[in-house]
């Protein structure tokens, strides 16, 4: 099973201690799925339409976001069969230039965000335990304090995602180059990020091959 935290930056369960105040739940900052890849370790498989209890893991992740903001989800195209799998309150984002990296998918991202977003909230779609209260905690952070970027870790503090970027960050973001996404970002503002962690692995494990997502799908309720 993946847990290696390829990701943004290189690449309900949960019970809080904070809480969303009024303020904060009327703050603008969406989510952003990162759906654009190619499922190319999937032997011809789309890893974003497996599913979990009957519902494709896209669809699943989009749901638990709306609960907490705006979503916004990157997508090869328009007519991919991806689309079909998102809620009716997702809007879907173009990437024509997904195959040249995941920058391409981040820089669309952040083009397609609404001028009131006051940061936003990166999660890739192949994750399957991220949960509506994970996301929750992110937004919660980033409201708390000044830091320009909130980032999920395991229990262990290894870093991963979701990851809260202010908006003071979107004109870097929108500079992106390769397939390393925000990484240099990340390394750059490493002393100014705030870590939150999450329960276990969840904030590193994604699913990538047939077999990742066999053996998740086997052990996650043990």
């Amino acid at each position: 099973m993946a847990a290696n935290g390829q990701n943004t930056c290189d690449r309900s369960k949960i019970h809080l201690d904070i809480a969303l105040t009024p303020a904060d739940s009327l703050a603008m900052i969406p989510i952003l799925l990162l759906a654009a890849g190619q499922s190319s370790r999937m032997r011809g498989r789309d890893k974003l339409l497996e599913e979990i209890d009957g519902t494709p893991i896209l669809n699943l992740l989009s749901a638990r976001a709306i609960m907490v903001g705006p979503v916004f989800v990157t997508l090869p195209d328009l007519n991919h069969p991806r689309r079909k799998a998102l809620p009716g309150d997702a809007t879907a984002v173009p990437v024509p230039e997904a195959r040249n990296g995941m920058s391409n998918s981040l820089k669309a991202g952040i083009s397609a965000l609404p001028d009131t977003a006051t940061g936003v909230i990166i999660l890739p779609a192949d994750m399957p335990d991220i949960t509506t209260a994970d996301l929750a905690a992110i937004k919660a952070h980033s409201q708390q304090n000044l830091a320009p970027i909130v980032r999920a870790t395991t229990s262990d503090g290894k870093p991963g995602h979701p990851i809260y970027f202010a908006r003071s960050l979107f004109s870097l973001l929108q500079n992106l180059s390769g397939d390393r996404g925000a990484y240099q970002i990340c390394q750059d503002y490493s002393a100014q990020t705030k870590l939150v962690p999450l329960k276990g692995q969840r904030a590193r494990l994604d699913l990538d091959t047939p077999e990742e997502w066999e053996y998740f799908l086997k052990n996650r309720n043990q």
